[in-house]
């Protein structure tokens, strides 16, 4: 016998509640706020807000279902199951750091804070739960399968990521490697070893954020790719020339068959995805990472 659906609450600890974890208390908060000119009215409103969502979401779950619920910071040491629905009920944000600990489970994005977020990954009300949960076990579900990126070290270690994954120095100080584009088991074309501050890798989900930012900063004429796009997008940033380094090589395009490779010339270089600094591979001299598109996809209810 199969079992049943569970439902897996995913959101993340408020500003709140992070204020009241460092005071103590809603009145030290307060003080602490308005001695910089700001009320904490707004910010508990936003509060009681996310979590009067959170609470009606939980109760549109269907009673035969299970049902958890998992906070951000927890999420590398959750185990998602096959029969997940995830339902993230935050920002646009959350869905991008949980995407990466998932394995195809369909994904419901609920935005608690309309007019505030984008709504581009939490597209949907707290209203709308009910029917979006019937649709996710549905096999007649209208899912919308987003690209990934993912990085593979040559000791097997691997990252997923929903927008961009980061290599470079953790402190995005000088960053040296190797650096060489091309298909994957094919011999390079062309090699460039760089110092820079760091290489960044992502999909046309991440092309709204950082990577949009470094594209319109240089000019760039490359064309940016769609959130279901089978391509991505790279820029090296700050790349810097000097006898030994070169800046040739510094933005490129990546279909399904394409890898980026970098060879590591520094004593620890890291790669993350999302901005989750504390869920990183540690790269340290001589290891290759190839960085390229994944077969895995976000399943995003639409």
């Amino acid at each position: 016998m199969s079992l049943a659906p569970r439902a897996v609450l995913v959101h993340r600890t408020t500003e709140y509640e992070e204020l009241l974890a460092r005071h103590g208390t809603h009145g030290q908060a307060d003080f602490f706020l308005s001695s910089r000119g700001r009320s904490i009215k707004e910010v508990a409103e936003r509060h009681h807000r996310t979590r009067r969502t959170l609470a009606e979401v939980a109760a549109t779950v269907p009673l035969q279902w299970r049902q958890t619920r998992v906070e951000r910071a927890d999420l590398d040491r959750f185990l998602f199951a096959p029969e997940d629905v995830v339902i993230v009920v935050g920002q646009d944000g959350l869905v991008a750091n949980t995407a990466k600990y998932l394995s195809g489970q369909p994904v419901v994005g609920i935005d608690t804070d309309p007019g505030r977020n984008p709504g581009i990954l939490v597209r949907h009300r707290a209203e709308d739960a009910a029917l979006l949960l019937g649709a996710a076990v549905s096999p007649r579900a209208t899912v919308e399968e987003l690209t990934m990126v993912e990085a593979v070290a040559d000791d097997g270690e691997r990252l997923l990521a929903l927008n961009e994954i980061y290599l470079g120095r953790p402190d995005h100080q000088t960053s040296r490697y190797r650096l060489s584009p091309g298909s994957e088991g094919a011999r390079a074309e062309r090699a460039e070893l760089q110092a820079s501050s760091g290489v960044l890798v992502g999909t046309g989900t991440g092309a709204t954020g950082w990577l949009r930012s470094l594209w319109q900063e240089r000019g760039s004429a490359l064309p940016l790719p769609g959130p279901a796009d089978p391509r991505l997008i790279w820029f090296v940033r700050e790349a810097w020339p000097s006898p030994t380094t070169g800046t040739s090589l510094v933005e490129g395009m990546l279909t399904r068959s394409d890898r980026l490779r970098l060879v590591v010339e520094s004593d620890r270089l890291v790669a993350f995805g999302d901005g989750i600094e504390s869920d990183a591979l540690e790269l340290t001299w001589g290891q290759t990472v190839r960085i390229g598109m994944s077969d895995t996809s976000l399943h995003l209810l639409g």
